[in-house]
């Protein structure tokens, strides 16, 4: 497979015939402040050997142009040696030192090197990405992640500039207006983890001292950085506070000291994804920088990422996966350690369990049911398999199966295991069979039926309980119906609840036991009185949906609310939004819960996933004669719940932003208004300039804001965040020619940075506007092959995801989808999977629709 989209057997054929010693890699970035200049000079060493001397081999990079290509003191001529893709040479020696200066672009796609300007002071700051493959965007790499091998940074850049890479500088020299940095030697790494931070940043310095158990002392340097336009709102303490309790937590379970020396992070603009593992470089999107009130969910969900990218250091870093078949070696086991940690270590946020339940597994059952699902083990052929790979399965199910492992196997067996990998694979790369080796050892259990079961099959088992209850209402069974494809072992808790001496639905007895097969016996709970609730899976300790029984469900109905445990709620909310998405409650009956007892839900996490989860069941969901009155209801009751929440408290900001999502009618509409133009007050509420935008957007939805008003906001707030949320104002007004000037900035154009084609997107989807966006289904299916063909793979994973036209829930949207995959068979597997996915949300809203009617 030539070209940009490596496959694995490529991967497979050069790996066997090299190993790569060392890269040494010169930037110069000086012409970034200038925004005419496209591209910088790179130039890259490799020193690597080879057992098949007279062969050839590829060198990946993707460059406008490469100056100069030598082999062992031989030129080569770029014009024959570079095909826009790939350097070609031949006439390999047992060893080999390969030199390829090229004239790299800067991205604006958060691919590479991205290149940012801060409208607030016109500042330019740099920041790599690579994952899964583009460090080629920025220097010629074997880029595969088992061609490990020490990387040394050389960085030319403007002398007010700082830079940072994976190792510590070594020595600064200036030079007229420029600064040369010279980075020391990292460990051996994969190169889509290298990494180079540049331009003006505000940097917060600390450091994390450790005694090992040999008597020395780990010293490690830490720094957080931000643009220096958002210095005030950096609570860099607060960030490297979490970072401190991580350090100690992650030494005390994996017992092998920090390898990467330093722990820098930065947190950039116009970031992608949530955060990148880059040893001793952490990157992370700069929203976590939070400029206005956010609640309490927000900075729990920081700290996850925190804890989530430093167990990468280990899991990801210091071991590697050999390709992208098991990527979850490492996001599995990260996001795991994401939630693990922040209980585990001490952080306030002792509820992490709660979020993982009800979000986290949330994006997993909708992956996992997907017809293009796929086992947490995957089969990734090629690149673009593997971008698509970073998904709820990966990440969110490969989790909850680890949470699973732990309580199969046993916690300290499970760590004994982490502990023996680390050192037996210590910077190196491995497979599904090494870690099941080892937890062999630790647990033994026979791992592999368990593997074979959990890691290598794809979709979710449903556990329903089956109860009998004789005259005087004592159970005399209570079952276990497992079904949903393969049948896997269960290791679960079953908890009965009934009302206290308050009323509140509290747990009198628990049992657990593992499930196997299609039916298994809850045999302690034979002769108990039977329960006003069943809830199987309590403890979320696997993965799983679960059903009820009516008895229980009609508990559920008239008191989901009064559950007390958090977790056991976060479980029985986590259901019955499964039971919607599966047409088996009608929308408005889950609208009809949201609206009864999200005003008493503690958990602020929770009840900002309730508001999601309500107003996609109204959009999306609901029948569409009823949809007028379920959005009325939904902003009626955030008005509502707005009025009587505590003056101040993160609930009260949430039902806020809530009605902003909601607000149709003129009470609602002219309370916006209000709040933005401080005629109308609630007491506690402060209207930021965060939450200004979000009342700005009702407005423009709903046509109720002008153009020049938005421009007004945006003179008042001229930073990256408010050209954002300007854009997608601007694109969400209800009018044809919002919704053309939307589209054609996207399609029509490569010239809108990444985080613009984003807002322009959702300002043009949104799903009240169905109408207006129904005339652009037929243009986008016409344009999907020649997206994929023309821009970033991330550019076009957006458009094609988010131009789908979602809002149209009717069959004649699902038919020109179907015959666009039929009509398209030969193309890219990534294109049709992204088309199929977003066909079967329209199948499944369809049959919800039904239902709903029905």
């Amino acid at each position: 497979m030539p070209g940009k989209n490596l496959s694995r057997d490529e991967a497979q054929q050069r790996a066997s015939v090299l190993t790569v010693d060392s890269y040494r890699v010169h930037l110069d970035v000086t012409s970034a402040p200038d925004p005419a200049a496209a591209t910088f000079r790179s130039t890259t060493t490799i020193a690597f050997r080879c057992t098949e001397p007279g062969a050839s081999v590829f060198v990946d990079l993707l460059a406008p142009a490469v100056r100069a290509v030598t082999l062992n003191g031989r030129p080569l001529d770029p014009a024959t040696a570079y095909d826009g893709a790939r350097v070609h040479v031949d006439g390999l020696a047992a060893q080999n030192v390969l030199t390829v200066e090229a004239d790299c672009a800067y991205s604006r796609t958060g691919e590479g090197l991205h290149r940012f300007t801060d409208p607030a002071d016109g500042e330019t700051y740099l920041y790599t990405h690579y994952e899964p493959a583009d460090a080629r965007r920025v220097f010629a790499t074997f880029e595969q992640p088992d061609l490990k091998a020490p990387f040394g940074f050389t960085v030319t850049a403007p002398a007010a500039w700082d830079v940072w890479s994976n190792a510590a500088h070594e020595r600064v020299t200036p030079d007229g207006t420029a600064r040369t940095w010279e980075f020391a030697p990292t460990k051996p790494i994969s190169t889509y983890l290298t990494a180079v931070v540049a331009g003006p940043y505000h940097v917060v310095r600390d450091h994390y001292s450790r005694t090992l158990d040999d008597g020395t002392v780990l010293d490690i340097p830490l720094s957080a950085m931000c643009r220096r336009s958002l210095a005030p709102h950096f609570d860099a303490d607060e960030i490297l506070g979490v970072t401190k309790l991580g350090l100690d937590f992650f030494h005390e379970r994996f017992a092998y000291p920090y390898p990467f020396g330093k722990y820098d992070q930065a947190f950039v603009p116009e970031y992608n994804i949530g955060a990148m593992e880059n040893p001793g470089c952490v990157t992370f999107r700069e929203e976590f920088v939070y400029r206005s009130k956010v609640t309490d969910a927000a900075y729990e969900g920081r700290a996850n990422v925190v804890l989530h990218e430093m167990a990468h250091m280990w899991f990801g870093d210091l071991v590697t996966m050999r390709w992208w078949d098991d990527l979850w070696l490492k996001e599995s086991f990260a996001d795991f350690m994401g939630s693990y940690g922040l209980v585990g270590a001490g952080t306030r946020y002792q509820g992490a369990w709660v979020t993982f339940a009800n979000q986290r597994k949330a994006w997993a059952y909708r992956q996992d049911q997907f017809p293009t699902t796929h086992p947490i083990t995957a089969d990734i052929r090629d690149l673009e398999d593997a971008k698509l790979n970073f998904d709820g399965i990966t990440y969110a199910k490969g989790a909850s199966v680890l949470k699973q492992l732990v309580a199969y196997a046993g916690s300290e067996a499970f760590f004994e295991g982490a502990r023996r990998y680390f050192q037996r694979h210590a910077f190196g790369n491995t497979e599904l069979a090494d870690l099941l080796d080892i937890l062999e050892e630790t647990s033994g259990r026979d791992l592999r039926s368990w593997a074979a079961s959990w890691l290598q099959t794809a979709g979710v088992n449903t556990l329903t309980p089956q109860l009998t209850a004789d005259a005087e209402g004592r159970i005399t069974e209570l079952a276990v119906l497992q079904d949903g494809g393969v049948l896997r072992p269960h290791r679960i808790a079953v908890g009965l609840y009934d009302r206290d001496a308050d009323g509140a639905l509290v747990r009198t007895a628990r049992f657990e036991l593992d499930v196997t097969g299609a039916r298994t016996v809850v045999a302690e709970a034979v002769g108990r009185t039977r329960p006003a609730l069943v809830l199987l899976n309590d403890d979320d300790l696997t993965y799983c949906k679960i059903r009820f029984d009516e008895e229980s469900l009609e508990t559920l109905r008239t008191g989901l609310g009064e559950i007390r445990d958090d977790l056991a709620r976060a479980l029985a909310w986590s259901a019955v939004w499964n039971l919607t998405r599966d047409a088996l409650m009608p929308a408005r009956d889950y609208v009809a819960l949201v609206l009864r007892f999200a005003g008493q839900e503690a958990n602020i996490g929770v009840l900002q996933s309730l508001h999601a989860q309500a107003k996609g069941a109204v959009d999306v969901y609901a029948d569409p004669a009823w949809r007028g009155e379920g959005g009325r209801l939904l902003a009626d009751g955030a008005l509502r719940e707005l009025r009587a929440a505590a003056p101040g408290s993160d609930h009260q900001l949430a039902w806020a932003r809530f009605l902003a999502q909601t607000a149709n009618g003129s009470e609602h509409l002219g309370l916006v208004r209000g709040l933005l133009a401080g005629t109308a007050r609630i007491d506690g509420l402060e209207v930021d300039q965060e939450l200004r935008w979000a009342l700005w957007l009702a407005l423009a939805a709903a046509g109720h804001a002008t153009g020049e008003e938005l421009a007004g906001e945006l003179a008042a707030d001229n930073t990256a965040s408010g050209r954002r949320q300007h854009t997608q104002c601007l694109a969400a007004r209800p009018t044809p020619e919002a919704k053309a000037a939307a589209w054609s900035a996207v399609i029509d154009s490569d010239e809108l940075p990444n985080a613009l084609v984003e807002a322009s997107i959702a300002g043009f989807a949104v799903p009240a506007h169905r109408d207006l966006t129904a005339l652009y289904a037929a243009p986008y299916f016409k344009l999907l092959e020649r997206i994929w063909a023309e821009r970033t793979i991330e550019i076009a994973m957006r458009i094609v995801g988010g131009f789908f036209p979602q809002a149209q829930v009717d069959e004649a949207t699902l038919a020109e989808a179907d015959g666009w995959l039929a009509g398209h068979p030969d193309a890219a597997p990534a294109l049709r999977r992204l088309v199929l996915e977003r066909r079967d949300d329209l199948a499944r809203a369809l049959r919800a629709q039904a239902c709903d009617r029905a």
